[in-house]
């Protein structure tokens, strides 16, 4: 179990995140048409796991908009946005930000993604939804770069996530 703050109150997580080197977790997540994806579905891209409690709170939307920015630097790598928000909240977010160079995927069916990923918050106001982390995957889906946010409201580390996709 990893320790997050929130505002500075200690929050704890299910687990850990996938360790540097290992094989990263397959997962069955939502987009915003409604179906169902896995990890089969980006195979052979390199992916940039941008896990968010919610884009309704202002560090989540920046740190969307953000990778968004930087999304189509290489058509070999897709920035997966990943939050307990609906498939309907996620689209509309994009679409009004301009953040379409993002692919939002929603935790709406299952919790799965977040207890494999170590990212399920377990107490505080937010349990049951994910806390902040990027993980980097490479085509092979090794994970290569992560990253557990020590406090829920600031931002990740842009520059040492995106050098892991270099």
């Amino acid at each position: 179990m990893a320790s997050v703050t929130l505002k500075g109150s200690p929050v704890s997580t299910n687990g850990e995140l996938p360790a540097v080197g290992s094989t990263a977790p397959d997962f069955k997540l939502v987009d915003g048409g409604l179906a169902d994806v896995t990890l089969a579905d980006y195979a052979g891209k390199k992916k940039l796991l941008n896990i968010v409690p919610s884009l309704d709170t202002p560090t989540c939307a920046t740190s969307t908009k953000k990778f968004n920015d930087f999304a189509n630097a290489d058509d070999d790598t897709v920035m997966l946005m990943i939050s307990a928000d609906l498939p309907f909240a996620m689209s509309r977010f994009c679409s009004s930000e301009g953040a379409d160079n993002v692919i939002p995927l929603s935790l709406m069916r299952s919790k799965a993604f977040a207890k494999d990923y170590g990212v399920l918050i377990q107490d505080g106001p937010l349990a049951g939804i994910t806390t902040r982390a990027v993980v980097v995957l490479d085509a092979d889906n090794k994970v290569i770069y992560t990253e557990l946010v020590p406090e829920i409201a600031q931002e990740p580390n842009y520059d040492a996530a995106l050098a892991a996709l270099a």
